[in-house]
């Protein structure tokens, strides 16, 4: 009598025992039946061989239930997992693998390391958002043509420090960073003091691409021609380099998605490298970035580079100078922050007077008075304070008194000939 046992089959191994069995039976043919499973005669023939000896339990593979030749040995999966819980906590699988591969000589692949991370709770797969499809725009052909800026508020230094902002210029060519600088806040000075250096080390791009922010553009509707501007705007006219905003995020993508790399990588490649302040981590970036631009760049589609070299006429440290106008007086005098000036000049006086002057004060505080560009002497006058009225204790302490019965006050309005008449209560 047969024993009666149970066999788990898979629904392929299903399909090919039925065909098999209408082979052994002779009705299909072996190459009718070779065909329909999509295998060669001679392993049909095998496969018919092996199912008249055992029946279908020979079409079970052998492997199943058992450990692949091609598994990771438990020891080094155990060592992948104590440095994923101790050194390399809340990286992500690609940055991980890299990691052990670099500092700890284990090569493994991303794929391996996502599976083991999702296996022992440490990494979440991301559910996939309905897709949304935005219009794609080439990049611009060279190294420089287009450069995007923006500025990221975020926990760089995780719990070591407090937020900062990382200011970004990304090439549109190449995505390569050609610029980048942790700062408090986001403002005009920190925007110009990395625009000098970066113009003094790779010169001037044809084109900026930034968002919306005050910095870039006037946003008010209702302003007059000298408001519409801002002093990044005109500091970029005077340059010649145009000045292009955007009207979502997605249309400067390149400085996004290097922003959001960043986020991701910097954060752990500091904390990996000790780097608990912002004036270490702005040291940090000059080595870093050479290192992020070989892995992430792309090669320019014209090998011609944009970027034009400073004029001598190029005066940085003037142009960046946030500029204010005032009229000259009859002395030749005008006030600025509480502090006057007064021109000195071997030309007629008449020739300036009620003349307007353009003030330009450098971020160190320093003033230049410009009169059709050009410099102008002066001297400096500052205000003395007044002095502050003395009083007697008297006069702090006395209290407001209050009017007697028949004081006028109390009948102001009634008169007759022209003198106050008293109302009795």
């Amino acid at each position: 009598m047969a024993e009666n046992r149970t066999i788990t089959m898979s629904t392929k191994e299903i399909e090919r025992s039925e065909i098999l069995r209408m082979a052994d039976e002779r009705k299909i043919t072996q190459k009718a039946g070779a065909k329909r499973i999509k295998i060669g005669a001679r392993h049909f023939r095998r496969l018919l061989s092996d199912y008249r000896d055992g029946g279908a339990e020979t079409l079970i593979s052998g492997h199943r239930g058992k450990p692949s030749n091609n598994s990771m040995p438990i020891e080094k999966k155990e060592k992948i997992l104590r440095k994923l819980k101790s050194d390399y906590q809340g990286f992500g699988p690609t940055l991980a693998s890299e990691k052990l591969l670099e500092r700890d000589g284990i090569k493994v692949s991303k794929e391996t390391v996502r599976k083991i991370m999702i296996e022992e709770g440490l990494h979440q797969p991301k559910t996939r958002k309905k897709a949304r499809i935005h219009p794609m725009r080439e990049r611009r052909k060279s190294r420089g043509e287009l450069v995007q800026i923006d500025g990221s508020y975020h926990a760089w230094l995780e719990d070591r420090a407090e937020k900062a902002c990382l200011l970004l210029f990304v090439d549109d060519a190449t995505s390569e960073i050609l610029a980048a600088e942790f700062v408090e806040h986001e403002s005009y000075l920190t925007y110009a003091a990395l625009c000098k250096r970066y113009f003094r080390q790779s010169g001037l791009p044809e084109a900026f691409y930034t968002d919306r922010f005050s910095v870039f553009r006037v946003n008010h509707t209702n302003v007059t021609t000298t408001d519409a501007q801002t002093t990044f705007e005109r500091a970029m006219e005077e340059l010649g380099i145009e000045l292009i905003c955007a009207y979502s995020p997605q249309a400067k993508g390149r400085v996004e998605r290097a922003n959001q790399t960043l986020q991701d990588r910097l954060v752990k490649e500091m904390r990996l490298a000790g780097i608990n302040d912002y004036q270490q981590a702005n040291k940090f970036l000059t080595s870093y970035l050479p290192g992020h631009n070989d892995k992430f760049a792309v090669q320019p589609a014209s090998p011609i580079d944009s970027h034009e070299p400073l004029r001598p006429e190029n005066d940085l440290e003037l142009i960046f100078t946030k500029r204010v106008r005032r009229k000259l007086s009859k002395d030749l005098q005008f006030q600025y922050d509480r502090v006057i000036y007064q021109i000195q000049t071997e030309r007629p006086i008449y020739v300036l007077q009620g003349r307007e002057v353009t003030v330009c004060v450098k971020e160190n505080g320093k003033i230049v008075v410009l009169l059709d560009q050009t410099p102008l002497k002066f001297k400096r006058y500052v205000r003395q304070p007044k002095r502050s009225a003395l009083a007697t204790s008297k006069d702090i302490e006395r209290k407001p008194g209050t009017p007697a019965s028949d004081h006028p006050w109390r009948t102001y309005g009634s008169r007759i000939n022209g003198k106050p008449v008293h109302i009795p209560e």
